[in-house]
């Protein structure tokens, strides 16, 4: 049975940088992609970071381009989010997600959350000063 547990998160003042930890667990994680997703006050889920294992790309939103990193290491079943300078706006709470989908880019599983049949517990990142 295919279970994410995520670590990480917290207080951070803007400019600083934190990263996310999602450990998952009863599944090969070679063989699923895997998603990065965050959710502010009244708004909608929105994807953060995609990796496909149909292509091997990774997708980012253009919010975060340039600021965040996503990454897995399959030996240890973990997937990282690594978020450098970060700002207000990233202030929300942060989802993993996993699922077996060899034919779909990474693009389009950041579009459409419902890909993905399995969800980390989600975890608050709050930036401020």
């Amino acid at each position: 049975q295919l279970r994410l547990v995520q670590s990480g998160g917290g207080l951070v003042q803007p400019g600083g940088s934190l990263r996310l930890s999602c450990v998952v667990s009863g599944v090969t994680l070679s063989n699923y992609a895997v998603g990065w997703f965050r959710q502010a006050p009244g708004k909608d889920h929105e994807g953060v970071s995609c990796m496909a294992t149909s292509d091997g790309s990774t997708d980012y939103a253009d919010s975060v381009k340039g600021r965040f990193t996503s990454s897995r290491d399959n030996a240890k079943n973990t997937v990282y989010l690594q978020m450098n300078s970060l700002k207000p706006e990233d202030t929300a709470v942060y989802y993993c997600a996993a699922g077996y989908l060899p034919t779909t880019t990474a693009q389009e599983m950041c579009a459409m959350p419902g890909h993905f049949g399995s969800w980390g517990q989600g975890t608050q990142v709050t930036v401020s000063s």
